[in-house]
């Protein structure tokens, strides 16, 4: 099989399971929101803000230096294992320790018990870390299909039930406990690879040479994205922290299944082509073309159908998140081009020009999130935007000089799905003003939106349109060779 038939392959097979285990989750997510109360997510979103940020530390950096190292063995696969399994216990001892405090800063008591529980995931993650990186660097996306999706098929029958039998918010940290552990067991039982009984600090060292900048770059990042969520549940109410989560997790349940695809696949292709410029900028082109063409009309599809969605799918109770939620959008449709642009300056090596960038538009997002803090949670999320754009052009910024691929060439390779989403937009809006009830207007809206966007690909001869029709139709009929 060719490399670019590879490539496609594992972006599909990691896509789809992106899409399956993110469905489960999306579906079951609507049935405990009706269920539960919002403050209920208030509580637990933060909890789970904290455990983001630790999360970070679990991978330290390593696993993507093992993916970009070219020569990586055996005995760097157990350092970096072994490694993971000290860092957790640290972590978890930190996080137990730090419980009461968490909860005496936001006056919560319950939050003692909930971290220390929930802590947990931190070990489960340290043995699922490197077998997630082996799993990439050999492109091995099969694999992460199945455990992916047994994970959250079991997490979802056991936080149901757990909802529906009165445990309130225990319910969703059950969820997302069995959810990790389901995930890492089938991926234990999948993956042949296990760690020896050797280390090496010379080849951990030489690892995190590469690796700590980008642990410093995840750390800023992680903390900047959570730190809204931190300042909203301290200075407004549960209510208020949830209803912006809420508006968060939609657009974020869309673009996570391609965003996550691409990433996967693209930092350990583009790392084999790293002597090759012109190789990697064909695919980080290819990457953002394709990627926008499929995420934009979705981010423009649920923008402009936002309220009568929420308010059949989730009920009038979470009507205040229609306003986060469209912002949500705006935001997450450029994440391809910070995604592709990223991984591109990550498979050639420069981890510096990575943190110099991640330090930049942590400077500019800082500055927006002190100046709308005091305002109000809309006044926050409304920055959001802003900032998009100004971090769209810093990452873009040392590409025009490694790859010779500038920003308003990357912009101009987005135009046509940009024009088209939003034509396509402005039409289905327009069926809400027929004042039809919830159900009706989006059977006319989503086929309508579909039906525009595809019609419009092909009366202006879209070339990402054809890209993807024939990419799925070659994968189909490969499967199809195959079984026969």
């Amino acid at each position: 099989m060719d490399n670019k038939q590879t490539v496609v392959n594992n972006f599909l097979w990691r896509f789809m399971e992106r899409c399956g285990a993110q469905g489960v989750a999306f579906i079951v997510s609507i049935v405990l929101a009706r269920v539960l109360d919002p403050s209920v997510y208030g509580t637990v979103a933060i909890v789970s803000i904290f455990m983001l940020i630790m999360q970070v530390f679990v991978d330290s950096g390593m696993g993507n230096a093992l993916i970009q190292k070219k020569d990586a063995d055996e005995l760097d696969f157990s350092s970096v294992f072994w490694f993971n399994i000290a860092m957790c216990s640290l972590l978890y001892l930190i996080m137990f320790f730090a419980a009461p405090f968490i909860a005496s800063f936001y006056d919560m008591p319950e939050l003692t018990a909930l971290v220390r529980v929930l802590s947990l995931m931190l070990f489960i993650s340290g043995l699922k870390n490197v077998q997630q990186a082996y799993v990439s660097r050999h492109m091995m996306f099969r694999i992460f299909f199945f455990s992916t999706l047994g994970g959250t098929i079991t997490a979802a029958v056991v936080g149901i039930v757990m909802a529906y039998r009165g445990f309130g918010v225990w319910a969703l940290v059950a969820q997302m406990l069995v959810n990790a552990a389901a995930d890492t067991t089938i991926l234990w039982i999948t993956v042949k690879w296990r760690p020896k009984a050797v280390f090496s600090l010379k080849r951990l060292k030489l690892l995190f040479s590469f690796g700590w900048k980008l642990l410093i770059s995840a750390i800023l990042d992680t903390v900047y994205n959570e730190l809204r969520q931190l300042i909203i549940g301290k200075m407004y109410t549960k209510s208020d922290l949830a209803q912006f989560n809420q508006g968060q997790k939609l657009p974020q349940f869309i673009v996570t299944n391609v965003n996550t695809s691409i990433d996967s696949v693209l930092l350990p292709t583009m790392s084999k082509a790293q002597d090759d410029p012109a190789a990697v900028r064909s695919m980080t082109r290819r990457a953002i073309k394709t990627s926008t063409y499929i995420i934009m009309p979705f981010m423009v599809g649920l923008a402009v159908c936002a309220e009568p969605a929420i308010r059949l799918i989730l009920t009038e109770k979470w009507l205040p998140c229609v306003p986060f939620l469209r912002l949500f959008c705006f935001s997450f449709a450029f994440y391809p081009i910070h995604t592709a642009n990223l991984n591109a300056i990550k498979a050639m090596g420069r981890s510096d020009l990575f943190l110099i960038l991640e330090i930049l538009k942590k400077i500019v997002g800082l500055t927006a999130i002190l100046t709308t803090m005091w305002i109000s949670v809309l006044a926050m999320a409304l920055s959001l935007p802003f900032t998009s754009i100004i971090c769209q052009m810093i990452n873009a910024w040392p590409n025009k000089k490694l790859l010779g691929y500038s920003y308003w060439h990357q912009f101009t390779d987005m135009l046509p799905q940009i024009v088209m989403s939003l034509g396509m937009g402005a039409v289905v809006y327009c069926v809400q003003l027929l004042g039809m009830n919830d159900l009706l207007t989006l059977l006319i809206q989503v086929p309508l939106g579909a039906f525009l966007y595809i019609w419009l690909s092909k009366k202006f001869h879209v070339e990402s349109y054809s890209y993807v029709i024939n990419t799925v139709k070659d994968f189909l009929n490969k499967r199809k060779t195959k079984e026969s």
